[in-house]
């Protein structure tokens, strides 16, 4: 089916800390291209309202221009079976392929500042700008743990989020000063690099 529109984005998220994440990092990652981010009141509840909201893409997709993009957690999901999930419910809407893309973070969102250590710096000067060296940090979907609490644990220990990590604010913080060219998160790169090539050429 050929695109009549010039492509825009509708990007579904399951919490507003990555809607403030995106709402900085996705005109870095696809300059120029306009875009929604519609936040839901969880993974549960976004998975419950798929369907009929990919129904109804299905419908205009083409003639508007959109181009879809689901963003969930993992949490204990196994990460294949999810998204097979998520393919089999736009297949049941009638949403082709191309006209979306589906990427679950492996270990949180917060695996995505932590894979950008001078964006945390920038953001929280206390943090030391060595902590990516550190083993535990390395890799940031490796975060003994979990990412959210370690991150948490670094920003708390430097005097910031004392009362215990405020989301939101970290992402809207943070965020802006990513660099989405370097980002050691696997989960970021995969994210990245579908958007762009979901926009150019349909996933």
């Amino acid at each position: 089916m050929t695109v009549l529109a010039p492509a825009r984005l509708e990007v579904l998220v399951e919490e507003p800390s990555a809607e403030a994440a995106l709402k900085a990092l996705l005109p870095k990652i696809v300059p120029g291209v306009a875009f929604e981010i519609i936040s839901f009141n969880g993974k549960d509840n976004l998975l419950r309202r798929l369907p009929i909201r990919l129904r109804d893409y299905a419908y205009y997709w083409a003639q508007a221009g959109l181009r879809i993009v689901i963003l969930l957690d993992r949490d204990d999901d196994d990460c294949t079976a999810l998204k097979a999930r998520l393919v089999e419910i736009a297949n049941e809407a009638g949403l082709p392929v191309q006209a979306a893309l589906f990427r679950i973070v492996i270990e949180e969102l917060e695996a995505w500042f932590l894979g950008d250590v001078r964006a945390l710096h920038t953001a929280y000067p206390r943090v030391p700008s060595s902590l990516g060296s550190q083993e535990k940090f390395r890799d940031p979907e490796a975060v003994p743990g979990g990412a959210w609490e370690g991150l948490e644990h670094v920003l708390r220990r430097h005097g910031y989020h004392k009362k215990g990590l405020r989301k939101v604010q970290a992402a809207a913080d943070i965020a802006p000063h990513m660099d989405v060219e370097n980002n050691r998160s696997q989960s970021f790169q995969a994210f990245r690099d579908g958007l762009r090539r979901l926009v150019k050429e349909g996933n």
